[in-house]
């Protein structure tokens, strides 16, 4: 039996679950998951959904035959296999605690992707990566050579056929180009102090004013620098006994669980585009324990 994931969004209205799980039913499908949000404000519904095809229908099937109820309510919705796991590129500079994180979680299977290749524009992981038996790209990138550079970036991403590209502490700014073409499909961790505390050494700035809250935010790239819609945030207390070593060791931990869980929410299918907000549905009981792991 092939588990599949269902995502729907569309305008809200009756009768829409009514005819998805009636379609389900009919095909010979068990749900084993439902997630459904109706936005008041902008009049959209979301819903997803985990089933498993007790009678054998494939892929294809499923979502030739879901067309007649996706034309009826104007739905975008698509059906996801389950087992497929989501070829990422990872992208780093000269911080590597992500990258670290991503790796571990990957090795032990909580975060079950495909890394097809880590893009740096430094050398400092290279022999991280090379013994973890993925490809390495070295792209410099300055001022002059940015058009080039971002364009051997976009022959990787085809190359590898990456559906995901995860800026792990990558201190580079992608060009609008870049975020338009990869719209949805790029995200990015920074520290929650922007925009109170903008260049160099946030963290240092953060113990100069004593803030009593460590943050960190994972989002989309969008053409707007460090504005994209929200995925996922984490916090940490501080107490005035720390000092500002401190304050950067605990960042960079919060940074790297909000990265991971914002990563693990959009490889699951559950993070879903709202304006300039998300719905972010809960993790299903079968990923719960690996999403909660670190």
């Amino acid at each position: 039996m092939k588990s599949y994931v269902l995502t729907v969004s569309c305008k809200s209205t009756r009768g829409i679950v009514a005819a998805i799980t009636g379609y389900l039913a009919d095909k010979g499908c068990y749900i084993t998951d439902s997630s459904q949000f109706d936005d008041l404000e902008t009049g959209l519904f979301f819903m997803r959904l985990t089933f498993i095809s007790q009678e054998g229908a494939t892929m294809d099937e499923l979502q030739e035959g879901f067309a007649a109820v996706n034309t009826r309510f104007g739905m975008q919705s698509q059906i996801h296999d389950s087992e497929h796991r989501m070829k990422v590129l990872l992208m780093v500079s000269r911080f590597g605690h992500c990258l670290n994180d991503l790796l571990y979680r990957w090795k032990i299977g909580a975060l079950p992707i495909e890394i097809v290749g880590v893009v740096s524009n430094h050398f400092e992981y290279q022999k991280v990566i090379v013994n973890h038996d993925i490809p390495f790209h070295h792209i410099k990138v300055t001022k002059e050579n940015k058009p080039q550079a971002e364009a051997r970036l976009m022959e990787i991403v085809e190359q590898s056929e990456a559906e995901l590209i995860v800026l792990a502490r990558y201190m580079q700014v992608l060009s609008d180009a870049v975020c338009k073409k990869m719209s949805g499909r790029i995200i990015n961790i920074h520290h929650s102090f922007l925009p109170s505390f903008k260049g160099a050494n946030p963290y240092k700035q953060a113990y100069e004013r004593g803030v009593k809250l460590i943050g960190a935010t994972a989002h989309y790239v969008t053409e707007d620098l460090d504005e994209g819609p929200i995925i996922e945030q984490d916090i940490a207390r501080i107490t005035h006994a720390q000092s500002p070593e401190d304050y950067v060791s605990i960042g960079r931990d919060v940074e790297s669980q909000a990265l991971a869980r914002a990563v693990h929410a959009h490889i699951h299918h559950r993070v879903f585009m709202n304006g300039n907000r998300t719905i972010v549905f809960p993790a299903s009981p079968g990923s719960y324990a690996s999403e909660r792991m670190g």
